[in-house]
Formats: structure tokens, C-alpha cells, sequence
């Protein structure tokens, strides 16, 4: 039994439950409350806190687990991503009032105060960068600390950096980015679960890469076939068949980037493209 740690609840939990479900482990428990839930077969899901999830795989408590890259980091214990999930997407940033004279990492005086939610990534990040200031370690609402004359900076989380600007803070430097990982223990033993864990990852990234593209069909003139491979590379070119009775007309078949396939279209009708058919891709493995 593979056993996976997931956020208990927020948008981790939502794109989390959504992957596993459209890689085939649909979560099934008996209460939306239950802390513990299979996936089916092999695998078994635990809910906890984000936050806590480095401190699960790490001691072995789960296998794997899905969290922020940036509770990864500040856990500080020896851990590595297996996949990047590409969902839960933010930025650890350093940011002051917006009438601070800091400008850079440089313009940090000695005597700084900085509070933040993450002490051990703001260090790291004053460290390798030759400064040093007072750290003020909160558990939330990080935005009010400068107002309050808790901290003349801070280091939090941002998606769009709407929230800063909303509270008069102002962006100085980008300490980390960072997305939610499939999580393990680093030098993970050996063992059975090896197996299980490698096809688990393998499937979850044929999902992610599915999402980003889609299938195309179309019937096209023969003579300009030429040009459609151009606007239809595929992964190794498209696929070309006979059309019954087609006679110049053959049908051509490609993987594409959903984010320009309206541009795709609008090309293949260009070139002649008829019955153009655009369909989700639910898995693909290269």
C-alpha cells in the first residue's frame, strides 16, 4: 500500500483530489471529514495539513505527498519533488511600504526588521545575500506587520501581488517560486513500493501533459500537406490517411498546444481544412 499524503483542505486540496481523479484514483471515502481514504488497489490517501505534509514524508508516515515547494523548503528536511504539478503557483517575496526607501536586497539596513511566516527561507535568502536583520517569525496576516510597526519588511506569499498592493506594500525581489510537487524522501529505499511510486508518477504526468494539449482532426487537401505539417508538427509529425472516396482530400490527425490552437484552426481552414474536430486529450505518455 502506497500511502499519500494530501492537503486537508483550500485549493491544494481541490487540484490535488482533481489529478488523482483524472489519473484514475478517484478518492473514495465514506465522509468529506474522514481523514484517511482510498484510491484504489495500491494506494491510500491521508489528509493533513499542507504544512505538515514534508514532516509526514520525511519520517515516513506517507510515501509520497502532494504540498507547496515553499513548506518543502522551509521544512528544511531532506526531501525532493519527483513532479512539478503545475498548479498552486506563488511567489516568496520580499516587500515594503510603499514610501520605503528600500529599493533592492542592498538598500536592507542592518538594523531590519522582517517578519514572515517562512524565517528559515527569508535567512537562507539574506545569507546569499551577505545581510543581516532581526526576524520576526508570525503565523499569519504577515501584510499588517509593517503598518503596526511590527517589521519594516516582510517576506510572504503572493499569486498577483494584489494583495500587497492593496495594503500599500510595494515588491522588492522574488525569494522563491514555487508550485505544489509530488514530494519523497531523498535516497528513498529500494523496495516494492519503488515500482508503484515510478508508475504513480509517470501517470500523473501523462495527465499534466495532456492538459496542455489537444487532438486534432481534419480532412485537408493532399497538394498542401506540405504546409499542414508545418502547422501540425504533432509530437512526431502528423498522422496522414486515405479519405474513401476522398479523392484530393486526405484526413490528418496531431497532437497540438491547447493555448494556440484557436490559431491552428484558423491555419488549416486557410490551407483548405474541412470538418476540423478538436477533442481533450485524457492522458499522454511520449
Amino acid at each position: 500500500m502506497l500511502r499519500i499524503a494530501i492537503p486537508n483542505k483550500g485549493r491544494l486540496n481541490l487540484d490535488a483530489r482533481s489529478l488523482l481523479a483524472d489519473a484514475g484514483l478517484e478518492i473514495r471515502s465514506s465522509s468529506e471529514r474522514a481523514l484517511v481514504a482510498s484510491l484504489g488497489g495500491e494506494f491510500e490517501a491521508i489528509f493533513v495539513r499542507a504544512q505538515d505534509i514534508p514532516e509526514f514524508v520525511a519520517d515516513g508516515a506517507a510515501d509520497v505527498g502532494i504540498t507547496g515547494w515553499d513548506l518543502t523548503v522551509e521544512s528544511g528536511r531532506d526531501l525532493e519533488s519527483r513532479l512539478d504539478l503545475a498548479f498552486g503557483r506563488c511567489r516568496l517575496v520580499l516587500a515594503v511600504r510603499d514610501e520605503s526607501p528600500v529599493r533592492s536586497v542592498a538598500d536592507i539596513p542592518r538594523d531590519a526588521r522582517i517578519a514572515s511566516v517562512f524565517p528559515r527561507l527569508t535567512r537562507d535568502y539574506l545569507a546569499r545575500a551577505g545581510k543581516t536583520a532581526e526576524l520576526v517569525p508570525v503565523s499569519g496576516a504577515v501584510e499588517i506587520a509593517p503598518h503596526l510597526g511590527i517589521a519594516d519588511i516582510i517576506v510572504d506569499l503572493t499569486s498577483t501581488g494584489s494583495t500587497l498592493r492593496v495594503n500599500g506594500l510595494r515588491e522588492v525581489d522574488t525569494v522563491l517560486e514555487s508550485t505544489a510537487r509530488l514530494i519523497v524522501a531523498r535516497g528513498t529505499r529500494e523496495d516494492a513500493r519503488t515500482q508503484t511510486l515510478d508508475e504513480l508518477t509517470a501517470s500523473l504526468a501523462s495527465v499534466l501533459a495532456a492538459r496542455e494539449r489537444r487532438y486534432v482532426m481534419a480532412n485537408v487537401p493532399r497538394a498542401r500537406l506540405d504546409e499542414v505539417k508545418r502547422i501540425l508538427p504533432g509530437i512526431s509529425g502528423p498522422t496522414v490517411i486515405d479519405v474513401m472516396n476522398g479523392g484530393s482530400m486526405v484526413a490528418v490527425h496531431a497532437v497540438a498546444p491547447a493555448a494556440s490552437i484557436y490559431r491552428t484552426i484558423n491555419q488549416l481552414k486557410a490551407v483548405g481544412g474541412e470538418g476540423i474536430l478538436v477533442t481533450r486529450i485524457e492522458r499522454l505518455m511520449a
